[in-house]
């Protein structure tokens, strides 16, 4: 688990350590998503779209349905380009200095991954579903790619569940260093007088220059010439 500022960070203005950042799991976890997204939207691209001998139109190599390639392709292309978008974010997120920023941008990763983890199973259940329907007869080429891309979507709900586990794990964090941290300034209201030490009182001093009451009993006026 990590340590250090707010929401698992050091805090703002340290020094960037590449080396030690690089070897943190939940970058890592990162970077296997972005892979696995770019192998799946790369496969489906590049070979999903095959034709038969007789014809020049292109067929989805999943049973000829458009939706599932067209599935594939944005989950991945969109993986992809989110994982860059929170890798650059993990680089900064130390130079954040705004416990709130910081709050909101977690609570992103967690949605993002949440959402994203639900969207590659779909996408596995819909390829695999859809791959076990295509006849040999209607596969040509591509079906090494084909079942790369079912391969590495299933490979995709690990990883993205991988990153959810670390983004709740800050906002865990985050949200106990808040707790520890807040202190209630209202007083007691018991005691209204609480903000005042207790021996107050007993330390008061009389002003200087000020004589008791009881010193002008004896008053005498000076005598008449």
């Amino acid at each position: 688990m990590e340590s250090g500022g707010a929401y698992g960070a050091p805090k703002a203005g340290g020094t960037f350590d590449l080396p030690g950042f690089v070897r943190q799991p939940r970058v890592l976890a990162r970077l296997l998503s972005a892979l696995f997204s770019l192998i799946v939207f790369s496969c489906i691209f590049g070979e999903g779209y095959v034709n038969s001998p007789d014809s020049e139109k292109l067929h989805c190599i999943f049973h000829h349905n458009e939706d599932a390639c067209r599935y594939g392709i944005s989950i991945g292309v969109l993986g992809f380009l989110a994982c860059v978008v929170f890798f650059v974010a993990d680089v900064y997120f130390p130079q954040i200095s705004s416990a709130t920023d910081r709050k909101y941008l977690v609570m992103a990763d967690l949605g993002f991954s949440a959402l994203w983890t639900v969207l590659w199973f779909i996408g596995f259940c819909f390829l695999t579903n859809q791959w076990a329907r295509t006849l040999p007869s209607e596969v040509y080429v591509g079906a090494d790619s084909a079942r790369a891309a079912i391969a590495f979507s299933f490979f995709s709900i690990f990883s993205w569940g991988w990153l959810i586990t670390f983004a709740f794990q800050r906002y865990r964090m985050g949200v106990e260093d808040f707790t520890n941290s807040y202190v209630d300034p209202t007083p007691d209201p018991s005691n209204p007088y609480s903000i005042y030490p207790k021996d107050s009182h007993d330390n008061y001093q009389q002003p200087p220059f000020t004589q008791p009451g009881g010193a002008m009993e004896g008053y005498q006026p000076p005598p008449a010439y």
